[in-house]
């Protein structure tokens, strides 16, 4: 029996040298260890042989079968360093992430113009009161916007004071109030964010969207200026070949004041059958104007040494105008399959 384990030891040594994959070792594993090995088989022939006979040989075979898992345990772990090896160079592949919504895209990439220009960032606020919503930038008692059908007002006790109730801000002119009352000029600020009104929700409305309201007070300031900036915010935006063209309206917080169009910046205002401006050649983005000096004193600045201009635009018309987009309900019902365009 001495001999053949010797030769059985010596024959696993010889087979184990000859294996290369995990996959053979795992056989060998099986053919030598396993439940119907050839060591098992010397094991069950232990209960026929003599006491000193089992001490014998049953020590030996505990020794070689000891030996043999050790030399399969260190084969196998280091076949396996081999095969799990891998290129650090090969590029990985890159998980999912996010992106900035387009609004956010939009938003980012007008403020960035102003900014340019010397533009300050301002959020404001987004519950606001009467005063800063509607009172300190002239717009009466009597006004229409100041309605519960145009205005989302909260039920919770009154501000104190002349602020009167709370609000949803319908616009971003009062980070406009908050920011004179607080600062001297010279000022230049753009403040981005969330308006609220109750329209009715449809292809081209939202009780919820976004505006970008900007001023500048100084002692020189002209609409010179104000026709400036807005040119330069157009044609960086939108194209480099576009033009402005300003109508006469009316705003209660400015004067003079105007709506700004600019022209298509797709048929250049050749083609009738335009889907971006419907063949008008223009395209309505914002309103502007002088502030009205009832607004500077309102805000403690003297209208007799300061002047300002004021404009505010949505962050939606411009975005849908800019990549084709024909209702903004697209924006907000979270369809990746439109998100990931942008």
């Amino acid at each position: 029996m001495q001999n053949e384990l010797n030769n059985l030891e010596q024959t696993f040594r010889e087979e184990i040298a000859a294996l290369s994959t995990r996959e053979e070792l795992e056989a060998l594993k099986v053919k030598y260890l396993g439940r119907k090995s050839m060591l098992a088989q010397f094991f069950s022939r232990l209960p026929a042989l003599s006491a000193q006979e089992k001490g014998i040989f049953g020590k030996r075979l505990n020794e070689l079968k000891n030996a043999i898992s050790a030399v399969l345990e260190e084969k196998i772990k280091n076949i396996g360093v081999g095969q799990e090896a891998f290129d650090v160079t090969i590029p990985s592949i890159s998980p999912r992430r996010g992106s900035l919504h387009v609004l956010s895209q939009v938003t980012e990439a007008a403020c960035l113009i102003f900014e340019k220009l010397g533009f300050e960032v301002d959020e404001g606020n987004e519950i606001e009161d009467e005063w800063h919503n509607f009172t300190a930038l002239n717009i009466p008692l009597e006004h229409p916007s100041r309605d519960a059908f145009d205005t989302f007002y909260l039920d919770i006790p009154r501000a104190p004071g002349r602020a009167g109730k709370y609000l949803l801000r319908s616009q971003t002119s009062p980070s406009q109030i908050r920011v004179m009352c607080s600062r001297k000029p010279p000022i230049a600020v753009i403040s981005p964010g969330r308006v609220y009104r109750p329209d009715q929700v449809d292809a081209s409305h939202s009780f919820m969207f976004h505006q970008i309201e900007g001023f500048a007070v100084d002692t020189h300031i002209t609409f010179a200026h104000l026709k400036g900036v807005l040119l330069h915010f157009v044609r960086e935006f939108f194209s480099r070949d576009v033009e402005l063209r300003f109508r006469p309206h009316f705003f209660p917080f400015t004067e003079p004041s105007a709506e700004v169009d600019i022209s298509c910046f797709m048929c250049k205002g050749k083609k009738d059958t335009c889907s971006v401006c419907k063949g008008k050649g223009w395209l309505e983005i914002l309103g502007c104007g002088m502030i009205n000096p009832h607004v500077l004193t309102s805000c403690g600045i003297n209208p007799k040494k300061y002047k300002g201009f004021a404009f505010g635009m949505g962050v939606e018309r411009p975005a849908m105008l800019k990549y084709g987009i024909s209702d903004i309900r697209l924006f907000y019902e979270n369809d990746l399959r439109f998100l990931n365009q942008f």
